[in-house]
């Protein structure tokens, strides 16, 4: 029970690797937030997780937006009494080119990619420093580490919340606070399949090309979560401002 007694607030984690990282939280013994802009599917998982006798309460929030995060913050501390591990991996991917993306375009992307981790932050960091302490983990990407086509303001927004990352990192040590960013590659979620739609490839293809890479396949959301718990619990202690690549060798 590797998060036994923590209590663990998961943005995106209505689907894909919030969720599998929700169910893992809840599995090595955390009470889990699960907050999500579908309040549906954030409910959905809640009730997985309180299925397995662990307490979980889903909330409806768009990590965009200042007064909606401050609220879910406040909803999740209701439930739950506090918050000392913080799963920041709300996302989204517009795959185009610096021509072909709109500035309406480039600005939402940045807004939830890398806006929502900063509010996030923002509102739960003090509620660790009163705690003694805490755990923050960040998606990144490998495109946050190295470049990618036709996916600008992606690779931007990911190689910002690498960065972020580090910079939380340095701030908050002292703060018994540790940061670290998870940068998972091709990984078998919705959010894959909506990358074949924007480019107008077909499905199968274009999940077939996720495994070229060293280990041939691509991964499975509970392969990223794995690595999220680690991150997030004791097991890690020491382990902070990293950029923990999970890719099955993509980047190498």
């Amino acid at each position: 029970m590797r998060l036994q007694d923590k209590k663990a607030l998961v943005t995106g984690g209505g689907s894909g690797i919030g969720r599998a990282t929700a169910l893992a939280m809840a599995a090595a013994g955390a009470d889990v937030a699960v907050v999500d802009i579908n309040h549906a599917a954030a409910e959905a998982v809640a009730a997985e997780i309180q299925a397995l006798g662990v307490n979980a309460v889903a909330i409806a929030a768009d990590v965009a937006d200042e007064t909606s995060v401050k609220a879910a913050v406040e909803q999740a501390v209701a439930a739950l009494g506090t918050i000392n591990v913080l799963f920041n991996n709300a996302g989204i991917i517009r795959r185009a080119n610096v021509i072909d993306t709109t500035t309406a375009e480039w600005d939402q992307v940045m807004a939830v990619n890398v806006r929502g981790v900063f509010l996030m932050c923002k509102f739960v960091v003090p509620l660790m420093i009163a705690n003694g302490g805490g755990a923050i983990v960040n998606t990144g990407s490998g495109w946050g580490l190295k470049g990618g086509g036709t996916a600008l303001s992606y690779c931007a927004s990911k190689a910002a919340v690498v960065n972020m990352t580090r910079a939380l990192a340095i701030d908050h040590g002292p703060d018994n606070i540790r940061v670290n960013s998870v940068n998972p590659g091709d990984t078998n979620t919705p959010m894959l399949r909506e990358e074949a739609r924007q480019l107008s490839q077909e499905e199968q293809s274009f999940l077939d090309e996720s495994n070229d890479r060293p280990l041939k396949r691509m991964g499975t959301p509970d392969e990223i979560a794995e690595a999220v718990v680690w991150l997030a619990s004791d097991a890690s202690s020491y382990v902070t401002g990293a950029a923990l690549v999970v890719d099955g060798g993509g980047i190498a």
